[in-house]
């Protein structure tokens, strides 16, 4: 399931980088996090479904690839953003 409108607008909301930021690194990393943890809800009752697992395992390694650029411009950002995510990397 994909995220709902309301919902993107409210992860816009909290890390909007400024007014008119729609896709910043930040951004984008929210969004995949919120995507990862529906998946990841999704998986553990369907433990079958290797196709949404293959989606799952390609969503994590875009938002390491994100974080990794984050971190490697601005470490304090990065370590902000985790915290605030609630990632454990």
């Amino acid at each position: 399931m994909s995220l709902t409108q309301i919902r993107k607008q409210e992860l816009m909301t909290e890390y909007q980088a400024h007014e008119t930021d729609t896709g910043s690194a930040d951004l984008q990393v929210a969004f995949l996090t919120e995507r990862i943890t529906q998946l990841t809800g999704h998986l553990k009752a369907n433990p079958k479904d290797h196709a949404s697992r293959r989606g799952l395992l390609k969503m994590i390694g875009r938002r390491k690839r994100l974080l990794s650029f984050i971190n490697a411009r601005e470490p304090e950002r990065y370590q902000a953003l985790i915290k605030r995510l609630g990632i454990r990397r």
